[in-house]
């Protein structure tokens, strides 16, 4: 407990925290939208456990960093790029998010499937949960090698993440109600986890894209779509018209 009185070791905290929400955001939006197709007495457990789930794979992560640094090491080359453990990870996750964002996106445009009762249902939630689980690891990796650049306590690693995570905990309803509520804005974040899935696949090849475009485009995007629903409203409010004139605009 000797870093409580560094300061160093405080700041570390704090950017790390910050560091740790930035990089959670394409998790949350995940979880948001995979949770959406549950029933609705089961989203705010699925949304918990979610990122609950996310916390554990970091942490575990974090006590077993040896066994992930070394995950950096080549195991075969193909193509002239040697391929480590790193990259078929990358490479699975971005398969995985591009095949689940593309049927999202079907989903959404063809209408998207009554969800089942009892059984059905219990089945639902449990696959929902394995899915979250697979790209709770994937999105973990980059956030586990960014604590371990940062941060030498691993104790500060460890707080950082669960603070970060107690705050999406906090935000992630806000999040995934205002997600459904404006399907422009679901097909954006869809969207965005596309971007993502490129993103880990050019990644797993060795070809590194700084995720700040892929964080400023889409930031960009809400930005834009934020003012066209805006914009939405104000048009839909109804006019109400001076009870001395007609709809003509003459004197009644």
């Amino acid at each position: 407990m000797e870093w409580i009185t560094q300061p160093e070791a405080w700041i570390a905290l704090a950017t790390l925290t910050a560091l740790e929400i930035v990089l959670g955001i394409d998790n949350i939006i995940f979880i948001s939208i995979i949770v959406g197709r549950l029933p609705k007495e089961q989203q705010s457990k699925g949304r918990v456990i979610g990122l609950g789930l996310a916390m554990f794979t970091r942490v575990a992560l974090l006590l077993s960093i040896s066994w992930v640094m070394s995950l950096t090491t080549g195991l075969f080359t193909l193509l002239s790029h040697t391929f480590s453990g790193r990259d078929l990870i990358l490479l699975g996750g971005g398969l995985f998010l591009l095949a689940k964002s593309t049927h999202e996106i079907h989903q959404s445009l063809e209408g998207a499937e009554e969800e089942g009762s009892g059984a059905a249902s219990g089945k639902a939630f449990i696959l929902t949960m394995l899915q979250i689980a697979v790209i709770d690891i994937v999105f973990s990796l980059d956030s586990v090698i960014t604590a371990v650049g940062l941060a030498e306590d691993v104790q500060v690693m460890v707080i950082a993440i669960m603070i970060s995570i107690g705050i999406m905990m906090l935000g992630a309803k806000a999040i995934s109600d205002y997600v459904e509520a404006h399907p422009t804005i679901k097909m954006l974040a869809l969207s965005f986890l596309i971007l993502v899935g490129v993103t880990l696949l050019a990644e797993g090849v060795g070809f590194e894209i700084p995720k700040g475009y892929i964080y400023f485009a889409m930031t960009f995007s809400v930005a834009v779509e934020m003012l066209n629903i805006s914009l939405r409203k104000k048009s839909a409010k109804p006019v109400h018209l001076h009870p001395t004139m007609n709809i003509d605009g003459e004197n009644g």
